[in-house]
């Protein structure tokens, strides 16, 4: 066992894609969750042909069941395909039904919750799972992950540091570089990660510490650094989809339009989520291709009513997309059942305490119904925590200027309003 990465650091307080327990990504919302890591660091020895074969053989083998039904999480995450989380569901109930409080069972639930963006189930089964056994690494992964989008950031912390503590790897590195970013420690972030690289040989691991390296860099204006771990994760594993994502981006700050078209259609052409086919479809847009446009912004759609059927979560995706593409009204309805599902009301005298990214939501469909002065604290909540999210930022920066207030706050004169 490797030593704690962050043995005698701070204690100090301190995440979007579909995410497989101990895979080595943590969730990382970005409008919707984004394809996270390659999944190797946790995913099942063997494909689910052949897991299903062997059960056919041993029916009454749990851990068997529990790793088809991470299996057919895994398969979700790659090919964007949310018919498999039922199927994920069948099979580890079957595995709770051969051996029951079986801790891999527990935590294939957590990570299936999550992926449905149930984070409130997800924490649940997680510390089910750690209950059972408390060095399991998947559980708490997962654990982290559903703290991290409940807006827990100083728990997700404590989560990290003692999983890290218990037992450190690539998967636990990367969630307390993600949590140490959402609390605007870019340099501490930057650190752990590069710590992550130097131990990291799977070259899905390494493709996916690159591109995080890359975010931070992209979050924080500078293309050429960006640009360069994009290229490296590219190198590592080539086709690596979350940093053709980045590459695109950054030609299309660049200027590059066909560079970054050619770069667009190849992922949705990989894996249509929300996110990959908005981001195309504003492009096309950009390009003066608006009905081209259209039909990558009606599949986006589509996909989130068969998420529904099969029991996602998708008001976070519905309420972006609405905002920016469809309507305002509807937007507004996911956004505040989001925020309203993921930041409960306090008892008396405390805070509400949300995830950044439910509140930029809510911010972001106050606006687009004209209801700025409302939408403003929740752009501000959405930024408190130091995330430098640039679309954050522009959110903020757009309601700051329709209220006629200088940026940060603090109302413009009227010379200055003109």
């Amino acid at each position: 066992m490797r030593r704690p990465l962050i043995a005698g650091a701070s204690a100090a307080g301190l995440v979007v894609a579909l995410t497989l327990g101990a895979a080595v990504a943590p969730i990382r919302p970005s409008g919707v969750r984004a394809t996270a890591g390659s999944g190797t660091a946790g995913a099942p020895a063997s494909g689910v042909a052949g897991l299903q074969a062997r059960l056919r053989e041993q029916p009454h083998d749990a851990a068997g069941w529990a790793s088809l039904g991470l299996a057919y999480v895994e398969k979700a995450r790659v090919t964007g395909d949310t018919t498999y989380y039922p199927k994920a569901d069948d099979v580890l109930r079957r595995s709770l039904r051969e051996a029951p409080g079986n801790d891999e069972a527990l935590a294939g639930q957590g990570a299936l919750a999550a992926a449905r963006h149930d984070f409130h189930g997800a924490l649940r089964y997680a510390d089910r799972a750690l209950k059972a056994n408390p060095y399991g690494q998947r559980a708490a992964a997962v654990r982290v992950d559903a703290l991290v989008e409940l807006g827990r950031y100083d728990d997700a912390l404590a989560a990290a540091r003692r999983a890290d503590a218990r037992r450190p790897g690539i998967p636990i590195f990367t969630r307390l570089a993600y949590v140490r970013e959402l609390r605007g420690e870019v340099r501490e972030a930057r650190r752990v990660l590069d710590l992550a690289r130097a131990s990291a040989t799977d070259p899905g691991d390494r493709a996916y510490i690159a591109t995080q390296l890359g975010e931070l860099a992209w979050n924080d204006g500078d293309l050429g650094r960006a640009g360069r771990e994009y290229a490296e994760a590219l190198r590592v594993s080539p086709g690596y989809l979350p940093a053709l994502d980045g590459q695109a981006r950054v030609r299309a700050g660049r200027g590059d339009v066909k560079g970054a078209l050619a770069d667009r259609a190849e992922i949705v052409r990989r894996l249509p989520l929300p996110q990959y086919l908005t981001e195309y479809g504003e492009l096309l847009e950009s390009a003066g291709r608006p009905d081209d446009a259209k039909r990558q912004y009606a599949v986006a759609a589509a996909w989130a009513r068969i998420a529904e059927a099969n029991g996602v979560d998708a008001d976070l995706e519905t309420a972006l997309f609405e905002s920016d593409h469809g309507d305002p009204k509807a937007a507004l309805r996911a956004a505040r059942a989001e925020y309203d599902r993921r930041c409960p009301a306090p008892g008396a005298r405390k805070a509400r305490r949300c995830g950044v990214h439910a509140a930029d939501a809510l911010a972001w469909a106050l606006h687009a119904n004209g209801r700025d002065e409302e939408a403003l604290p929740y752009a501000r909540q959405a930024t408190a925590t130091g995330y430098r999210s640039p679309r954050f930022r522009a959110h903020l920066r757009v309601i700051e200027k329709a209220l006629g207030e200088r940026p940060g706050g603090g109302a413009r004169g009227r010379e200055d309003a003109s």
